[in-house]
């Protein structure tokens, strides 16, 4: 599951409207839904640490209470200290051990930064690879920028001495940026990462933002070959203004489903 939680504000227009009863019914309502649809691996954006707009809650901690993933990251890529203090950015929870893993911001803003993290998951004896993303909402230059970081860094990696991979990496998040539109951020990344295999992208027709009338999908999943999809599903949830995607597969290299 891919899952831009939107701060924990649910459907408010700024999460500093938001009162902390509020923030702390949304955790529990995003900590059910997570639980009740039954992902092994979920990536999720917008996830606080600790920011004065949310009332210094810990989302990530939050969330973890109330779920029953015994494992989870969470990557800081906006720190800002002082009376109104940011620290938030992208989180995974796995029902499966984590190998290693690396938070990657794009930059040193102190306001709207965003970056990647990159995990390598075991499950049973194959190791998956995830990169969750989250790509500036204002700059089209931007987000093609943050993308080169990625495939620069994905380019390291696939060269390096570590582990070898079952498969290509897993990428998915918010991109905030349509696939129809060939000169912005997610065609350009499918472009690029079709040097590491073959990729589909989805979803391929659902919409996921906002949540009340979606007319654009800005949150995919790329799942590499020879990951092969059973189902992919836009859940139509009220707990951000983005719906998160869902996506069951096989690998393909044994004869069982993650």
């Amino acid at each position: 599951m891919t899952f831009n939680i939107a701060h924990g504000r649910g459907l408010s227009f700024y999460q500093g409207f938001s009162s902390s009863r509020r923030i702390h019914k949304n955790i529990l309502r995003i900590s059910e839904f997570l639980n009740s649809s039954g992902p092994d691996i979920v990536a999720l954006q917008e996830v606080d640490e600790d920011s004065h707009w949310n009332k210094n809650i810990n989302l990530f901690a939050g969330i973890r209470n109330h779920t029953r993933f015994p494992h989870g990251l969470h990557g800081i890529n906006n720190r800002r200290e002082g009376r109104k203090q940011l620290a938030y950015g992208n989180a995974v929870l796995s029902r499966y051990p984590v190998h290693q893993w690396e938070n990657n911001p794009f930059g040193k803003s102190k306001l709207g930064e965003k970056g990647f993290l990159y995990a390598e998951i075991n499950v049973g004896s194959e190791v998956i690879a995830v990169v969750n993303l989250h790509l500036d909402y204002r700059s089209k230059m931007s987000r093609i920028s943050q993308i080169e970081k990625v495939l620069d860094y994905l380019h390291e990696k696939h060269n390096g001495d570590g582990p070898a991979l079952s498969f290509p990496p897993i990428i998915c998040g918010d991109l905030n940026s349509r696939s129809e539109n060939s000169r912005d951020a997610t065609q350009h990344l499918f472009r690029h990462i079709l040097a590491y295999g073959e990729y589909t992208l989805y979803p391929q027709q659902a919409r996921t933002f906002p949540t009340y009338l979606p007319y654009k999908t800005v949150d995919f999943i790329f799942l590499p070959a020879p990951c092969r999809k059973i189902k992919c599903e836009v859940v139509k949830t009220y707990l951000s203004d983005h719906l998160p995607v869902i996506l069951e597969f096989e690998t393909g290299l044994q004869n069982n489903n993650n």
